[in-house]
């Protein structure tokens, strides 16, 4: 892990503003059709989380990215919250990696199982403070998340790929 300002990073995201997004959250079998968590215009959130990393950094989080004036509007920059968009949230391990000779390592990575708790808590949090937004009561916009531990399908159309890096 990285050090921050002195203090270990904990959790690593990404954020990318989209007009919309597909994840595909479970694959095309020979009994059933592919899967998918869509979203239109808002925020794409990819996250990993690191050895270190707690319950207790979530809130902090999920107030810190909702909040962040990312979205692009004819006026200037906007929140998700703000705007109103929708949010899909995509498990990135592989932000994680760390290059060792050819190939990349993810040992600072937070086990699967307090990642998945982690994980889940981010997206219900997230979730919740959707909802407390009037636009959000409304039905306007939505959290959409992706299958922890899982490889999945993106597609992403953007205007622009307006994507900003956060470490926790």
């Amino acid at each position: 892990m990285t050090a921050v300002n002195g203090s270990s990073v904990r959790a690593r995201v990404v954020l990318q503003q989209c007009l919309s997004a597909r994840l595909q959250t479970k694959p095309t079998e020979q009994d059933s059709e592919a899967q998918w968590a869509e979203i239109n215009r808002g925020m794409v959130i990819y996250i990993c989380f690191f050895k270190g990393a707690t319950e207790d950094m979530i809130p902090k989080m999920v107030n810190t990215l909702l909040n962040m004036k990312l979205c692009e509007t004819d006026s200037g920059y906007t929140s998700v919250l703000e705007l109103p968009g929708s949010v899909l949230v995509v498990p990135q391990a592989t932000l994680g990696g760390k290059p060792k000779g050819r190939g990349m390592q993810y040992h600072g990575n937070i086990g699967k199982e307090d990642g998945q708790k982690l994980y889940a808590s981010f997206v219900s949090q997230c979730e919740n403070e959707l909802s407390l937004t009037v636009k959000g009561s409304e039905g306007a916009i939505a959290v959409r998340h992706g299958t922890y531990g899982n490889r999945q399908v993106l597609k992403l159309d953007t205007n622009g790929p307006y994507t900003h890096l956060m470490e926790f």
